[in-house]
């Protein structure tokens, strides 16, 4: 059984999991030693060593930042430096349009996150995911079940996938193309014909920047 963390050891381990957060790398005892309020780099060492031996942390002592985080004050292991957690707002509709509650506003608005490898968001903080309902853009190779990881976008370039949004209601997954003021969307699916509406009532509303397959799939 893990003794229980004072005070101060708590406050150390939310200053860690907040600076990798915002900086990617960890922290220095100086740097702990100042943002946490503590009155010298000793006592940082102290209850560092504390943390360590109890499995929250683990550290390099040879390398001034090699504090790597393995457990936070409540006992849950802490996420990998290369993973990230993405929003998933809902489901978008890969043949006909479909209202996507959420997208593109607050995090805390999703129906749930996902564990991703980081080079799947392009390092990207604002990327989200929806998850795909139809089969039009199947020649895309973007099936029924899967995830479409999107960052936020107001247009896009020609040939691009794109979540669409149709006359401020209804969202869709489609190729963008347009012409003379005519958006049409095209399906990457034989069988299915474009939507073909005015470019006045068509917003973007993110690009498509990676595909998680369905195990199903």
């Amino acid at each position: 059984m893990k003794k229980k963390l004072s005070q101060k050891q708590e406050s150390i381990l939310e200053f860690i999991s907040s600076f990798l957060d915002d900086h990617q790398f960890p922290p220095t005892v100086r740097d702990i030693q100042n943002g946490c309020d503590i009155s010298s780099t000793s006592v940082v060492d102290y209850n560092l060593r504390i943390l360590q031996r109890e499995e929250y942390i683990r550290r390099q002592s040879e390398v001034s930042r090699g504090i790597e985080l393995l457990r936070d004050s409540s006992g849950r292991e802490a996420r990998p430096d290369n993973v990230v957690a993405v929003p998933v707002f809902g489901s978008i509709a890969a043949g006909d349009p479909l209202h996507i509650p959420g997208t593109g506003t607050s995090r805390s608005e999703a129906d749930e996150t996902i564990d991703l490898p980081m080079f799947l968001t392009r390092g990207n903080p604002d990327v989200f995911a929806v998850r795909v309902k139809g089969e039009s853009m199947i020649d895309a190779l973007v099936a029924d079940g899967d995830l479409v990881l999107l960052e936020p976008a107001v247009d896009a370039h020609n040939g691009e996938m794109v979540a669409a949004e149709i006359n401020g209601e209804e969202v869709t997954l489609k190729h963008f193309f347009m012409k003379n003021g005519t958006v049409t969307l095209q399906p990457a699916n034989s069988t299915m014909e474009p939507i073909i509406v005015p470019a006045e009532t068509v917003q973007v509303r993110g690009k498509v920047v990676g595909v998680v397959r369905s195990m199903y799939n």
